[in-house]
């Protein structure tokens, strides 16, 4: 199973940045496949990612998401393959539609029809990769814009057909798109037992455009927590994942309350949301069960982080993308070393 750092967060302010350069250094050391630069309202993705490039040898440098409506898909071709060159094709394009809050509330423009707009999306980027005029006429995006002096224009960079695009996406339809068009998954809210819900809509998807699900690496966000005090590590994770059945979008819009409640877990997903919205945050993280919290990341002792990423395994998924915990570089490079050590386990 590959291995994927998470660096940044929604909120990432750049601060003890030398300590993600740090983790990131030896992460590249360690021989883990990828490191996913975050974007929401914090710091945008690229950059880090540009600056890592040169201290970094053989680890894959990816936007872990951008937001395609913050930019045009023209400029998001020419950024890959930009990154292509500097990273000596280490770069991979992580894409997504975010949620309403942050593209209405940040970028100004409408959320819907986000499926339409990320298909088209995709399709231009890939025009854009494979060394193409852009020249499109869909829905959402024309190329040329009609009726004015523009010219369909092809990139002078070179063509990078091979760079790969991963698609973040929760719902049945967009993970369907995911499986026609993506080279890998980036899934978030995952619970191998209702990999149906998730890893089966890929591969509908996969199997309509002619493709197995073999062709698409099914990356899942995880958190690896080896603790002999089960209950001290269940009840250490319960606020977040209240956080995200409560506060990850709006009353009426959280994908990824959506996700779980698909993946079997609609009633606790329900409650915790309504005592969340409420105002009631502390009993919201009360009403967050263990099961739940022990479904949802390989957590506990280390034979029960085993067993979970076996389940995890058996359910499709090829590769892991971790945040390792810790305040300072040295808590996270210890704790990334530990999950590191447990995935090797769990893979023989």
């Amino acid at each position: 199973m590959r291995i994927g750092l998470g660096i940044g967060s929604a909120y990432y302010d750049g601060s003890d940045w030398e300590g993600v350069v740090e983790l990131v250094r030896f992460a590249d050391r360690a021989g883990v496949d990828f490191a996913w630069s975050a974007e929401a309202w914090g710091m945008e993705t690229i950059a880090p990612l540009a600056y890592l490039a040169p201290l970094t040898e053989r680890i894959k440098l990816a936007t872990g998401i951008m937001q395609i409506s913050a930019r045009a898909p023209s400029m998001t071709a020419m950024t890959a393959l930009t990154m292509h060159r500097l990273t000596n094709g280490r770069f991979v394009l992580g894409l997504g539609v975010s949620g309403p809050q942050v593209v209405e509330g940040l970028h100004g423009v409408p959320f819907a029809h986000a499926l339409g707009r990320l298909r088209e999306y995709v399709a231009i980027v890939r025009q854009g990769l494979n060394g193409e005029r852009l020249k499109y006429d869909g829905q959402h995006y024309v190329l040329p814009r009609p009726g004015g002096e523009g010219k369909a224009l092809r990139l002078s960079l070179p063509a990078a057909p091979e760079l790969p695009i991963y698609l973040a996406t929760l719902g049945p339809k967009s993970l369907e798109l995911t499986g026609e068009v993506a080279d890998g998954w980036l899934g978030t809210s995952f619970v191998p037992e209702g990999a149906s819900e998730t890893i089966g809509h890929i591969a509908a998807g996969a199997a309509k455009a002619g493709r197995s699900l073999a062709d698409i690496d099914i990356q899942v966000s995880a958190t690896i927590d080896v603790n002999d005090d089960v209950d001290a590590v269940i009840d250490r994770y319960r606020p977040s994942l209240a956080f995200t059945l409560g506060a990850m979008g709006s009353a009426t819009t959280n994908f990824y309350n959506s996700a779980y409640s698909r993946a079997g877990w609609a009633d606790v997903a329900a409650e915790v949301q309504r005592l969340w919205v409420g105002g009631d945050k502390e009993s919201a993280i009360k009403a967050v069960p263990a099961e739940f919290v022990l479904a949802s990341n390989p957590i506990g002792t280390r034979a029960m982080a085993v067993a979970r990423l076996k389940a995890y395994a058996a359910a499709g998924v090829n590769s892991l993308r971790l945040s390792p915990s810790g305040t300072t570089a040295a808590e996270q490079i210890a704790n990334l070393e530990q999950a590191i050590d447990v995935i090797r386990e769990a893979s023989v």
